[in-house]
């Protein structure tokens, strides 16, 4: 596991300073990642090895502290959390850099921003992983709202919902703001039609945990898609599928196959 947190930069979007690294090897093909909830670029992708695995393989790796997170904004409203303003946020930074395609990987609620860039941006996004959303991403994953009332509680020793334990615990550790995350919980959960996904032409690879009970089945994503496989990751839940082993080999075969194309 890598834990040497590299050097970050902003950029202004709508207003908001965004937060972002940009590592790796400067002439390899760009990888941009986009974190998951109540997480930071660094808790998702430097210290699970990530930013170790893409670099070390000769990629550029770029990732962005999604607003309401880490050391960018986090703004109270509700609205500025739609998955089509973070897209914007991910879309925007890649102007920033000068960066006109990018391979987009995100995880859990990351996908779903992950998708929307893809939707609106075709010419942007080279290719897809999804980590952590499956079918949820069309079907949507249970009520999120119990979560929001977690993050508000006076303390956690008063929360008896266990999704939102394990979120209000999270955030804790992460040291998140709880009312932005509790805007974003509420902002961020917009669905997407199955008639979009099927839209998609950027070869997708779909990551979820054998035991995560929130993303849903990859399988049933990917059979709505033109061109995307699942991947099955053994004996991992929501939490702890994002650092496997077994996932990383198969994104960089992956985008070993992409590159190739």
């Amino acid at each position: 596991m890598n834990l040497n947190t590299p050097a970050f930069s902003s950029f202004t979007h709508h207003g908001l300073k965004l937060a972002f690294f940009d590592e790796g090897d400067p002439a390899g093909a760009p990888v941009l990642l986009i974190h998951g909830f109540a997480s930071t670029a660094s808790v998702n992708w430097v210290y699970p090895g990530w930013l170790k695995t893409l670099g070390d393989a000769g990629y550029r790796v770029i990732a962005i502290d999604n607003r309401g997170h880490g050391a960018s904004d986090k703004p109270r409203d509700v609205e500025a959390y739609r998955p089509w303003h973070m897209a914007g946020d991910a879309i925007a930074l890649l102007d920033h850099l000068g960066i006109p395609e990018a391979n987009v990987m995100g995880y859990s609620m990351g996908a779903r921003i992950s998708v929307f860039a893809a939707l609106a941006h075709p010419d942007r996004v080279r290719s897809l992983v999804l980590g952590g959303l499956g079918i949820g991403m069309t079907d949507g994953v249970g009520d999120w709202d119990p979560i929001a009332d977690a993050l508000l509680a006076p303390s956690l020793d008063g929360v008896v919902h266990d999704r939102g334990r394990m979120f209000r615990a999270f955030a804790e550790q992460t040291k998140g703001d709880r009312q932005a995350l509790a805007a974003c919980i509420r902002g961020s959960r917009d669905l997407v039609s199955r008639a979009d996904m099927g839209k998609i032409d950027a070869p997708t690879l779909i990551g979820v945990g054998t035991k995560d009970d929130i993303a849903g089945s990859p399988h049933e994503l990917a059979a709505l898609m033109r061109d995307a496989r699942a991947l099955d990751i053994p004996g991992r839940d929501h939490m702890l599928a994002v650092g496997d082993r077994v996932f990383k080999a198969a994104v960089l075969e992956f985008y070993a196959n992409v590159a190739a194309r």
